[in-house]
């Protein structure tokens, strides 16, 4: 088998295929692959080779052409290449046609591009939430993939695509599939339910809620790291963060923010998968602002952009007010043309690494915070101080001024909060010098 030694362990060597079909051109293609190759690296693997066809649609029985199977099954003969990864979503059908036209023994693992990913979030999930999310991702998908397949179900670990809390389970019957998939299903929701307790305190707190959203490898968790000290694993690997990180972070102007670190984006993210890590792309759904991270040094940068948006859109926060970090600007000249479809006024340009651009950038956040917002005099008789109570945990009180016919406070509220006590808005009281007014 042609596999070497990285950090020690054997790597899995692997031959990648893609497809190019109708409205996929060339250049599309090459990108797509050229990820798909670091999606194998972030899980362990290297590239023997790669495959591509041209073909107006893909083949129902292999989904490359019988010519481009033989050609493929040579390689892997001649490589002594145990695995290979497909750029797109196969059918159980089609796994099962190609690993046995590829070897009749049953010694090729076929893979797509979403089993692969998934084999990524296994390694990278720590929390219970994400592990329980990772294996029921796969129960649900990769599962059915694996039916039928002889040999290939007595292995119970060691390779990518074989990772995970759920592979031990691939032995057993669809009817114990099944209630394990209740089970985790049932977990998950317990755990969705305690994530919502503790987003109903974070609103209580009145805390502006920040998500730090973006492509895989944009550098989020750098980021995060470089403003709170949260200490996240920041790798130069895809999906390197799976769970999602709160931490407080103090703004210029003495305001307490939250600040979340997101799962990664990236481009032909199966529905399944987002449907799966729902509960912590909400993040996005649930913050006030979004910090849209950009790799500035990545030529595709504006692509990685509009998959970007158009996630955030999908999950239904795509009216949420955005401030764009362009990240790794060491990397590349000063003056470099801004991405499409940015705002420029809310783009800054920063280096999360060295540090460079972080007070324009928390300025520009500080700005967009407080467009939301604006200072507010209350009147809170005696009788009603229950409800001055609300103001202090809902919003930053500036001021508070004891008088004969209850307490005024000045406070810098959210709309939602000058909702919820329209009835004690009140003009500034008298007694207080003009400049307080």
């Amino acid at each position: 088998m042609n596999d070497i030694l990285v950090g020690g362990e054997q790597a899995v060597s692997a031959i990648l295929v893609g497809l190019i079909t109708r409205g996929i051109d060339e250049h599309e293609c090459e990108i797509s692959m050229d990820e798909l190759e670091r999606l194998l690296d972030t899980a362990g693997g290297t590239v023997y080779a790669r495959m591509v066809q041209a073909k107006d649609s893909p083949d129902v029985r292999t989904c490359i052409g019988s010519g481009k199977v033989e050609e493929l099954a040579s390689l892997c003969k001649d490589g002594g290449v145990s695995l290979v990864v497909f750029d797109c979503d196969l059918s159980p059908a089609q796994i099962k046609n190609l690993e046995k036209a590829l070897d009749a023994d049953g010694n090729i693992r076929v893979l797509d591009r979403s089993m692969l990913i998934l084999d990524i979030f296994a390694l990278h999930a720590t929390s219970a939430e994400g592990k329980l999310q990772v294996e029921l991702a796969q129960l649900k998908y990769t599962i059915p993939r694996l039916f039928g397949r002889g040999t290939e179900m007595s292995r119970l670990g060691g390779g990518i695509g074989t990772r995970g809390p759920g592979e031990s389970k691939l032995e057993s019957d669809k009817r114990h599939i099944k209630r394990r998939i209740a089970a985790l299903e049932e977990d998950i929701r317990a755990l969705e339910a305690v994530r919502a307790t503790q987003r109903k305190q974070r609103e209580k707190s009145g805390l502006s809620k920040v998500a730090v959203a973006g492509y895989t490898n944009a550098g989020k968790s750098t980021l995060l790291n470089a403003l709170t000290g949260a200490g996240i694993l920041a790798e130069d690997k895809l999906f390197a963060t799976l769970d999602p990180t709160t931490r407080k972070f103090v703004l210029p102007d003495t305001t307490e923010i939250l600040l979340t670190d997101t799962v990664g984006f990236i481009r032909n993210l199966p529905h399944h998968l987002i449907s799966a890590f729902r509960s912590t792309l909400e993040e996005v759904l649930y913050a006030d602002v979004i910090l849209v991270v950009l790799d500035y040094s990545d030529p595709e940068c504006d692509a990685q952009l509009a998959v970007t948006t158009q996630l955030i859109s999908e999950l239904g926060a795509g009216e949420k007010p955005i401030v764009y970090a362009l990240n790794k600007c060491d990397r590349i000249p000063h003056g470099t043309m801004c991405p499409r479809d940015v705002d420029r006024n809310r783009a800054v340009e920063i280096s999360a690494l060295t540090g460079e651009g972080l007070d324009a950038l928390v300025s520009v956040l500080s700005e967009v915070i407080r467009e939301g917002k604006r200072d507010t005099w209350f009147r809170f008789s005696h009788a009603d101080q229950g409800r001055a109570s609300q103001l202090y945990k809902n919003a930053s009180v500036l001021r508070a001024e004891y008088l004969e016919d209850g307490v005024y406070l000045l406070a810098t509220v959210d709309k939602k909060t000058m909702g919820m006590l329209a009835d004690y808005i009140t003009e500034a009281p008298e007694l207080l010098d003009e400049e307080l007014v």
